[in-house]
This record gives C-alpha cells, sequence and structure tokens, in this order.
C-alpha cells in the first residue's frame, strides 16, 4: 500500500512546478512570476527568464532626469540604503520600461534581480515576498503597464505590498510600477460629487477620490515621462541607427522619412523612433 502511494505521490510530483535550483538562481538575473493550474488548485512559481533584454542607461535619450532617479535609487538599493519604491507614468513609449531594463542591465552584476508580475497575478504578491525575503539577491519586482477597473483584487494587494500590511516591508524588494495613468484608475466627473464645499470655502476630497490617489501616493518616487519634441526624437532615431550600423550620411539620408513615420502613427516616441530605426536600417544597412 504504501508503495503504491509512493508511486503515485511521484506521478503528481511530475505535474508541479519546481522550485527554483540554486544553479537557477545563480545563472539567471530576471524572472516571472507564473502559474499552473494542477489537481491542488493554481499553484505560483518563479519561472527563469532565458533572454533578458540588453538595453542600457546609454541608450535611453532625452530622459536624463528620470534616468538619473531611477539610477541613484536603485544604487542606493543595492548598496542596502534607503530607498523608494517607484512608480513611472506618462505618455506611451517614451521609456518607462525600458529604463527598469537597463537598471537590471547597470546594477545585475552587483546583486540586483527582476521579478516580472503580471496585473493578474497581483494578488500573489505575499506569497512572491514570502519567496524572495529570505534570499541574499536585491530583487525589483516590476509591474509593466498597471492599471486598475474597480474592485479588482490585485488593487488592494498591491496597497498592502507598498505601505499597510501588518508585516514589515521586506528589506531586500522594491517595486518598481510604469502606467499610462498616474493614479493607476479610472476617474469620472461623478467621483467630484463627494467633494464637500464647507463655509470656510475650503474644499475637502470625498472619500471616492481619497480612494483613487491612496494606491499612487504610496509609492516614494514619481517619474513623469513626456513625448518628445521633434529635434529629440529625430536624436533618438539617429541613435538607433548608429546602433545598427549606419554612418552619419546615412542617418541624415533618414530624417524626412523619420519625421512621416512618426506622423503616420500619430505620435513622436522613443518606441516610434526605435521601429523606424529597424525598419530604415533593414532596408538600406
Amino acid at each position: 500500500m504504501n508503495e503504491k502511494l509512493d508511486r503515485l505521490l511521484d506521478h503528481l510530483e511530475n505535474f508541479l512546478p519546481k522550485p527554483l535550483t540554486p544553479e537557477q538562481w545563480s545563472s539567471h538575473t530576471a524572472f516571472r512570476w507564473r502559474r499552473r493550474d494542477s489537481i491542488f488548485g493554481s499553484i505560483g512559481f518563479l519561472q527563469p527568464v532565458k533572454y533578458v533584454s540588453d538595453i542600457t542607461f546609454d541608450d535611453l535619450k532625452n530622459i536624463d532626469r528620470q534616468r538619473d532617479a531611477n539610477r541613484d535609487n536603485t544604487k542606493n538599493f543595492i548598496q542596502k540604503k534607503p530607498a523608494n519604491n517607484i512608480l513611472l507614468t506618462g505618455a506611451r513609449g517614451t521609456g518607462k520600461s525600458s529604463l527598469i531594463k537597463a537598471s537590471l542591465h547597470e546594477f545585475a552584476s552587483q546583486g540586483l534581480r527582476l521579478v516580472e508580475v503580471e496585473k493578474e497575478y497581483l494578488a500573489d504578491l505575499a506569497d512572491i515576498t514570502e519567496l524572495l525575503a529570505d534570499r541574499p539577491e536585491r530583487f525589483v519586482i516590476f509591474c509593466d503597464d498597471l492599471s486598475f477597473e474597480e474592485g479588482e483584487s490585485g488593487y488592494k494587494a498591491m496597497k498592502s505590498a507598498l505601505d499597510g500590511s501588518v508585516s514589515a516591508q521586506v528589506d531586500n524588494i522594491l517595486i518598481y510600477a510604469t502606467s499610462n495613468r498616474r493614479h493607476l484608475l479610472p476617474e469620472y466627473m461623478k467621483d467630484n460629487e463627494g467633494y464637500v464645499h464647507s463655509d470656510d470655502g475650503e474644499i475637502h476630497p470625498g472619500e471616492v477620490v481619497e480612494e483613487k490617489i491612496s494606491l499612487s501616493e504610496r509609492f516614494g518616487l514619481w517619474l513623469s515621462f513626456y513625448p518628445p519634441k521633434q529635434d529629440e526624437y529625430l536624436a533618438i532615431v539617429a541613435h538607433w541607427l548608429g546602433y545598427f550600423g549606419l554612418n552619419e550620411k546615412q542617418i541624415e539620408a533618414a530624417r524626412s522619412e523619420a519625421l512621416i513615420w512618426a506622423l503616420e502613427r500619430g505620435s513622436r516616441s522613443g518606441r516610434v523612433a526605435w521601429q523606424f530605426a529597424k525598419y530604415w536600417a533593414g532596408s538600406h544597412a
């Protein structure tokens, strides 16, 4: 009977996610939090990322203030000095996610590790924290393109992880999140109905509005991103065309086409510049 039970348990173990081995911890710098359904329910686990972005701080143009603030904060974190969780907000394609990837590239050799957590798994933040808390590495939990709708479970989990849980914040973990919304929740005209005007003219924010800004306020550092001006956009294009091996004459010849490319897409951004550079270098290199 015991032999059959052992065989059954061995068979079931094949369907369960395996914990990371010491070799995986040491040979990988980035991980993703995943979930797998099993007969025991949905089980969360860390999955190593095989191919990590090699973007550097030098590749990020026209966001010097944001870059320096992020670098200084991350450096303090690596050196076990006080550091803040960061919320990066602003226009799409302006370098928010790239800045976090560049941080990993810069500091991975000093013990920084990145754990990417999708919004649908934010309810697992307490489990992720427990898994990482006793590790010697320094972890940034990366939540990309973060926004919530009313009543989503991940919203409260994020609030507790940032500042609000009965347990203390873990020393070796920070949360870096990017979003197109500064307050992370949709805002409606009807929310203003909660404002109260007192006799002395003071305006008191209503509870609905207070709730909507309470999550973003728990991030200690806010970094805002804006679309580049035309000359800045062309400078980004020139950087990436040079990266792909084009000479100055070829880069100059691409300027007018780069502007048309941005016009057709209705925006100028680092992402649009990168996409154009790939297209143009592939055709003209």
